[in-house]
């Protein structure tokens, strides 16, 4: 089960729509079988999953979801609920048999009094046998049956699911939220929001500022990154940090060079066309490295790094 540093659905004010939503509809017994949850799992996605599943099987709910005391409360916080049933990946994939046992298991008589409840975290990771033998039950999943599908990349879902399923709604958090939420959580009042398209969103932010130890967190490494960037991009030979980066380091490396580039653009908005248009196609590589880079062989970081100085500096002529 899934508890990011202890948080609760209930402490991300960005979720109090999509839980007020599903509430409305279990108040009204008007609830869908199957629900796609397409939020990321870095702002709360497997959170309000949780969340969902837990309230639909509380055999006394309240106005604010699970009433946290009644037995089937009790059984799922301890995890061993015997009608809820959680689908992750195995490997990189969710595989079929994991779908028919899942499915087979919800044709069988609920074992307590409420409801079935199944999530399916990271549904995006379906391989397609999984996906189309998961569809009979997305249509037919029989009595006091819930499926939630929850996503990071609803998109890449096929649409014979996601057709089938109610999504929730959701409003990607303004900057300034997320600002106000990290710093009450964090005790922090300056301003982190910039790295969160690298890191992934504000839980995995909140992480990395409340990491503890006598390693560096992610954050000051990614400012470090960001500094030493900016040195070498003046310098136009690799710095500091950037000399000594690891194969788990180097897609964070990328994409905060990708955003001092892009602060670049946005600052000098007025300059040369053509320059501009060479810069935003360098962002643009940049980025597609970045996702290129799961999936190659051995590449020599140092260089790749350095051909980005060099080329950045023959654009703007420095």
């Amino acid at each position: 089960m899934v508890a990011e540093l202890g948080f609760t659905a209930a402490q991300l004010p960005w979720l109090e729509g999509p839980r007020q939503a599903f509430l409305a509809q279990l108040t009204r017994q008007k609830m869908p079988h199957a629900q796609l949850v397409g939020i990321d799992s870095a702002y709360g996605g497997e959170l309000l999953s949780v969340f969902m599943a837990r309230a639909a099987m509380c055999l006394q709910p309240t106005p604010a979801g699970a009433c946290g005391f009644c037995k089937s409360c009790q059984l799922f916080d301890a995890g061993n609920h015997p009608d809820f049933y959680h689908i992750a990946a195995d490997g990189n994939q969710i595989k079929v048999d994991q779908i028919r046992e899942l499915c087979t298991r919800l044709t069988a008589t609920a074992q307590q009094s409420g409801m079935r409840v199944a999530i399916i975290h990271h549904s995006e990771r379906l391989n397609s046998a999984a996906a189309n033998a998961l569809l009979k039950t997305l249509e037919e999943p029989g009595k006091d049956t819930l499926l939630i599908l929850q996503s990071d990349t609803p998109a890449r879902l096929m649409a014979t699911v996601s057709s089938r399923c109610q999504r929730i709604p959701f409003v990607v958090p303004s900057r300034e939220i997320i600002k106000n939420w990290l710093a009450q959580q964090c005790d922090i009042q300056e301003d982190v929001t910039w790295c969160l398209s690298v890191v992934g969103g504000p839980l995995k932010l909140a992480e990395s500022l409340q990491s503890e130890g006598s390693q560096q967190s992610r954050y000051q490494s990614l400012l470090q990154f960001r500094k030493d960037w900016a040195q070498s991009l003046s310098s136009g030979h690799l710095c500091a940090s950037l000399l000594t980066i690891s194969e788990q380091q180097i897609i964070d490396v990328l994409k905060v060079l990708y955003l001092l580039i892009r602060q670049v653009l946005l600052k000098n908005s007025h300059q040369d066309a053509f320059i501009h248009a060479q810069l935003g196609n360098l962002a643009a590589k940049i980025m597609g490295m970045c996702h290129s880079l799961s999936t190659m062989p051995s590449v020599n970081y140092l260089a790749l790094c350095q051909s980005y100085v060099l080329e950045y500096r023959e654009i703007t002529n420095k």
